[in-house]
């Protein structure tokens, strides 16, 4: 039992220090036009899935963390929304990510009970998290910021939608990216590992 917390810890600390090498390199974002394409759920939803719901919202909020660090010049979309509110773009970047984490750990224990080949459930709990991701993500921009003068010209070069289609339509965009990303590295990383786990 104290093997595998030491082992636990330092999948912890790796994992956060994947994010942390992500969020400030050009390996965490797919920078668009408009919204930024983030990659960095992976080793969120990796730890959400071999440490728990716990790890996950840890790992979120360093994501979360990294993200609103990202407002402060780094980030033009967010640079945008901070000089808007910086307390609904906090809201829109830290807790989002932190909920996310600790969803997909609680959903990946739920997959896990009737998958006998304890493998489908992994690539499962990958898409989840970057479902989530953009979900919360987006779920709050709208309600922080929808009715701000940015966000209606952004709308309004994507044909003046409604907020619900505003919305899906930036689902589908990342999900074209994130959701296939997360759930074929989520998968494979998190299975890998689940099997080295069973061995100490």
């Amino acid at each position: 039992m104290k093997d595998k917390k030491i082992v636990e810890m330092a999948q912890m600390a790796v994992l956060t220090a994947i994010i942390l090498i992500m969020a400030f390199t050009p390996l965490g974002y797919l920078r668009t036009a408009g919204l930024e394409i983030s990659l960095i759920t992976i080793p969120v939803v990796i730890g959400a899935m071999i440490t728990g719901p716990a790890a996950g919202a840890v790992l979120g909020g360093v994501f979360g963390i990294t993200s609103f660090y990202q407002c402060f010049g780094m980030s033009p979309f967010g640079a945008a929304l901070l000089s808007i509110n910086p307390f609904f773009t906090f809201l829109v970047c830290v807790p989002t990510r932190i909920l996310m984490g600790y969803l997909t750990g609680v959903l990946f224990r739920l997959y896990a009970k009737p998958d006998k080949t304890h493998t489908i459930c992994y690539f499962a709990g990958g898409l989840t998290g970057a479902f989530l991701n953009t979900l919360f993500f987006m779920g709050m921009l709208l309600f922080s910021f929808w009715n701000t003068e940015y966000l209606q010209s952004l709308n309004a070069s994507m044909g003046g939608l409604n907020p619900f289609a505003f919305l899906f339509a930036f689902i589908g965009m990342n999900g074209l990216f994130e959701l296939p990303a997360s759930c074929i590295a989520g998968g494979i990383v998190s299975k890998a590992l689940s099997r080295s786990l069973r061995n100490i």
